[in-house]
């Protein structure tokens, strides 16, 4: 299954000659560098569709709520919330655990 997860523009990275425009999107409380070529429009604030480290898309904050709720109702990120025997986990552990999940899907 093929999956674009929401995320919001934190910062983008000045323009550098020879350099795709990469900034930081937080998904879900994690951090990654995310390739913004295929939206040259997005700035800081904006929530975007991230697929395999590339955002393919600008949503705004309602859909990209809609968006993540669908998935936590698909149990698609009970993963991030929960230990494998069922106990709840500590924030720290959340976003361990929720990078290194996001690590796997956005190289």
């Amino acid at each position: 299954m093929c999956l674009a997860i929401p995320g919001k523009v934190k910062s983008i990275t000045p323009f550098q000659e020879g350099v795709m425009r990469m900034g930081k999107v937080e998904m879900g409380g994690i951090s990654k560098e995310i390739n913004l070529q295929l939206v040259p429009e997005a700035k800081v604030e904006d929530y975007v569709l991230v697929h395999v480290g590339v955002a393919i898309s600008i949503v705004d904050e309602e859909e990209a709520q809609r968006s993540l709720d669908f998935l936590k109702q698909m149990d698609e990120l009970d993963e991030l919330y929960n230990s494998p025997n069922g106990e709840a986990l500590s924030g720290e552990d959340i976003a361990a655990q929720g990078s290194a999940i996001i690590s796997k899907m956005i190289p």
